[in-house]
């Protein structure tokens, strides 16, 4: 098996952080849209967002707190991985299919939101995820004997 010290293994997680930050821009532009065609008050946001927030303009924030809740612990997969071991193509290859799961995630939430569909790709990503950590750990261990 080819290991590496490269940092191919970081490039995952500036796609992850591409991707929060390209839905975090969703969050304004929805609510501000909404706000102009009077579908909404500043008040509707005094404690988070309230009933009167339409389902629409809450999606984007609800996706943007996915992407900051179990996703975190990729990033700390990857940089675990660059510090502790020698990267293998198999933690880089998991760490990019979970990237695109939660891409699709993303996608399928912000757009037609079929929650089996999403709720498949979230927890095939949070699999893919788990199995990462496994790897990692693994590799450390057998590193350390």
């Amino acid at each position: 098996m080819t290991y590496t010290n490269g940092p191919a293994i970081l490039y995952p997680m500036f796609a992850l952080a591409a991707l929060t930050a390209l839905v975090q821009v969703l969050i304004p532009v929805m609510r501000v849209s909404a706000g102009v065609r009077g579908e909404l008050r500043t008040e509707d946001f005094r404690f988070g967002e309230s009933s009167g927030v339409p389902d629409r303009v809450r999606i984007p924030n609800r996706n943007y707190m996915n992407l900051l809740e179990f996703p975190v612990l990729c990033y700390v997969a990857c940089l675990l991985a660059y510090v502790a071991t020698a990267v293998t193509p198999l933690m880089i290859g998991l760490a990019w299919v979970f990237v695109g799961l939660r891409v699709l995630h993303s996608a399928i939430h912000l757009t037609y939101n079929h929650v089996p569909h999403r709720a498949f790709v979230f927890g095939f990503s949070n699999f893919v995820l788990v199995v990462l950590w496994v790897h990692i750990a693994l590799r450390i261990v057998a590193a350390s004997s």
